[in-house]
C-alpha cells in the first residue's frame, strides 16, 4: 500500500508521454518501474508488454499488471485510472480547443511538428524493448524474420507472436 502514491505519480506522468501510442512511454516506464522503483525486472516488463500485444484491446492495459505487481488490486486500479484519465482529459480539452483554432495559421505547423515527435518516441520504445528482448543470434533471427514477414505480407501479428513463442520454446528449452 505504501507504493500507491508512487504508482499514481509515475503512471500519471507516463500517461502524458503517450503521444503516438503507448510504446512512446515504454522507455520511461522501463526506467521508472525497473530501475528507480524496482517493481519488476526488465524481463518481466517485456513479457508483460508482449502479453499486452496479444490481448484484445489497448496493448497498454499491461500497466494494470504492473500496478498489481507493486500494489495489489488497489495498485492495479490506481494505475489504470492514473494512466488513462490524464490523457483522456487532455485529449478532450485539446480536441475542443483544436476545433476553435481551425483558422489559426500555426495549427498546421503544430500538426507537422508533432508527427516526428511521436515517431521518435515510438522508435525509442521499440529500441528499448529490442535491447531487452534480443540477446543472441536466435532471438535476432526471430525478430528479423517477423519484421520481414510483416513488411511483405498482411498477416495478423498475434499469429507471429504465437509462432515466435513456439520457436522460442523449441530453441531455448
Amino acid at each position: 500500500m505504501s507504493q500507491l502514491p508512487a504508482l499514481i505519480r509515475v503512471f500519471a506522468y507516463l500517461s502524458l508521454l503517450t503521444v503516438g501510442g503507448g510504446m512512446a512511454a515504454f522507455p520511461e516506464m522501463e526506467y521508472l518501474s525497473v530501475t528507480v522503483h524496482q517493481w519488476l525486472t526488465k524481463e518481466q516488463l517485456i513479457h508483460l508488454y508482449s502479453i499486452g500485444q496479444m490481448s484484445p484491446g489497448p496493448n497498454m492495459m499491461m500497466i494494470v499488471a504492473v500496478g498489481d505487481w507493486a500494489g495489489g488490486v488497489v495498485g492495479a486500479l490506481a494505475v489504470l485510472v492514473a494512466f488513462f484519465l490524464p490523457t483522456a482529459l487532455l485529449a478532450y480539452g485539446a480536441g475542443r480547443g483544436w476545433k476553435r483554432l481551425e483558422a489559426w495559421p500555426w495549427r498546421d505547423s503544430i500538426q507537422r511538428g508533432l508527427a516526428p515527435v511521436s515517431i521518435g518516441l515510438l522508435l525509442a520504445g521499440c529500441y528499448t524493448i529490442a535491447k531487452g528482448a534480443i540477446f543472441g543470434t536466435e532471438t535476432a533471427a526471430i525478430a528479423a524474420a517477423v519484421l520481414l514477414i510483416l513488411l511483405h505480407y498482411k498477416i495478423n501479428p498475434a499469429l507471429l507472436v504465437a509462432a515466435s513463442a513456439v520457436v522460442g520454446f523449441i530453441s531455448f528449452r
